[in-house]
């Protein structure tokens, strides 16, 4: 009897230590991460800062089948320039990006992953556009700069998935529409 309450106890402490890869609600998850490809980005020689992402979410509903659906909030910003020259004079064009969200993301715990979970959301966010230009003339410079040059709402849906190390640390990637296509970084959970 002694071995059997001793097995069942090891059993429960293994599974508080290892990796937490269920998302579950009230958990909490802070990620950064930094991305690649985009939509963003005018010239194809233009030269560009890679996309940077941060998130927050908590597991805010149980749906009663094997998931969570997730709330939280994200900002990404990455920008872009580009300098030419026409008729002897040069010029400097910049694009920054910065996008602001609102997200909802739906954690599916059906199977027994281990440490993997694998979630898909909507976000609706502002893509705020700023856009400079600068000449060595200074011709159209005033009708150029805009500060709202493109500036919108955006929808947005993404699928990604999250391996934890541990209870707390993990790696993230995330295909779908923001600053970057592809987004691979560090996450937290609390």
């Amino acid at each position: 009897m002694k071995k059997v309450v001793l097995v069942i106890i090891t059993l429960i402490a293994v599974q508080q230590v290892r990796a937490g890869g269920n998302f579950q609600t009230g958990d909490n998850v802070i990620t950064a991460g930094i991305g690649v490809g985009g939509n963003y980005g005018v010239y194809s020689n233009a030269s560009g800062s890679p996309g940077i992402g941060l998130a927050y979410e908590l597991g805010y509903w149980d749906v009663g089948g094997p998931g969570v659906v997730s709330l939280g909030g994200y900002l990404g910003y990455k920008s872009y320039g580009f300098d030419g020259s026409y008729f002897g004079s040069t010029y400097s064009q910049k694009w920054t990006y910065t996008v602001i969200g609102f997200r909802s993301a739906y954690h599916y715990n059906g199977l027994d992953l281990g440490e993997f979970d694998p979630y898909g959301g909507v976000m609706l966010g502002y893509n705020v556009l700023k856009y400079k230009y600068s000449s060595s003339n200074g011709l159209n410079e005033v009708f150029l700069n805009q500060k709202t040059y493109g500036s919108r709402l955006a929808l947005s849906m993404y699928i990604g998935g999250r391996y934890y190390f541990t209870n707390q640390l993990g790696v993230f990637a995330e295909l779908g529409y923001g600053v970057s296509n592809l987004t691979i970084g560090g996450c937290y959970k609390f």
